[in-house]
């Protein structure tokens, strides 16, 4: 055990339920009490957390596959750190994990529910990003959910986010005939094709999406990985090829409406074109990870895997990177350092 405990962290609390876009008044960064952690936990000390697109769900009263954040309680999140204290045993101070209790300082963590990271295989902060939740949803949406195969077309919306462009570029690593990528800025677009290998990519701010994609994919596209929803759902049916399969992942389109929002006016093209469209969970593939982590690993160590990260600095500005995030200002996973 550490003799020179910290007493208190900062950590960041849901005070009203937001209605449409989060404002800053429905959050609070309080300060806790930290104690000695009991049997079976560890004290960790928190370099980074995770801001996510699901996490704007959660902040509404409504059952889902997440329970909802709790009023005046702690929001969690993905997060890794430095273990401080030890009750547990397998763990020791001075070891690094991940967890889900991140928006805070120095997190309580029970240690079935700690894995422990090596910061020498890569930098902590990949374990939330492209070595993390995020990679492992776009491995598995890409290869088990759409069921991708070599000379497939892939479109992926929200190309240049963290989940998207990791999608776009294993696809091209195991063959695709091309990939088309849709973001919100002509900046994001030419990183896209430049940096990631894109075969094509739009800005949808510059037109309408389904014409867009059109250009892009003259040929028609086989696979779909959707994290927007919306105009770009619709596009996606439109080009889909027979046979063509979507990966439902999220749709931040919606995220913050306060009206119903319609849905693509064009389904009955699933019938003709015996489309299959599946929403995921990253939780459903959890048996997957082993496979995951040694082949990413192998992508980044030889340099044909690329991702970036948007840092914010500071807990105080863990709101600020949340709606930084629903807004598009991030490229590539947006992560809050504490370090």
């Amino acid at each position: 055990m550490s003799a020179a405990l910290p007493t208190s962290s900062r950590e960041w609390h849901l005070v009203a339920r937001p209605h449409g876009w989060p404002k800053a008044e429905d959050f609070a960064l309080r300060e806790a009490e930290v104690a000695a952690p009991a049997e079976g936990r560890v004290l960790v000390r928190n370099k980074y957390f995770s801001v996510d697109p699901y996490m704007r769900g959660r902040m509404n009263d409504v059952k889902s596959y997440t329970p909802p954040f709790q009023l005046d309680h702690p929001m969690d999140g993905g997060a890794v750190g430095e273990v401080i204290a030890s009750n547990a045993e397998g763990f020791a101070v001075g070891d690094h994990v991940l967890h889900g209790l991140g928006w805070r300082e120095i997190a309580d963590v029970p240690a079935k529910h700690a894995v422990k990271v090596d910061p020498d295989l890569a930098p902590l902060s990949a374990y939330l990003g492209v070595l993390g939740m995020t990679g492992l949803t776009a491995y598995a949406g890409l290869f088990d959910v759409a069921s991708f195969k070599e000379g497939d077309a892939v479109f992926v919306s929200g190309a240049a986010g963290a989940v998207g462009s990791q999608v776009g570029q294993m696809a091209k690593l195991k063959g695709a005939s091309r990939v088309i990528g849709s973001a919100g800025s002509d900046e994001k677009v030419k990183l896209l094709v430049e940096e990631y290998g894109f075969d094509a990519a739009f800005n949808y701010k510059n037109g309408p999406v389904r014409e867009q994609l059109r250009e892009a994919a003259p040929d028609g596209i086989d696979v779909y990985f959707d994290n927007v929803g919306g105009e770009h759902l619709e596009a996606a049916i439109s080009s889909f090829n027979v046979h063509g399969r979507a990966t439902i992942c999220g749709m931040i389109a919606q995220y913050n409406a306060t009206e119903p929002t319609p849905g693509p006016s064009n389904m009955a093209l699933i019938i003709g074109k015996r489309l299959r469209l599946t929403g995921m969970l990253v939780s459903d593939h959890s048996d997957l990870q082993p496979q995951f982590v040694q082949e990413v690993a192998g992508w980044l160590a030889s340099g044909e895997l690329k991702y970036r990260e948007t840092t914010v600095e500071g807990i105080e500005h863990g709101y600020d990177a949340f709606v930084g995030l629903l807004r598009g200002e991030n490229t590539g996973k947006m992560i809050v350092s504490l370090v």
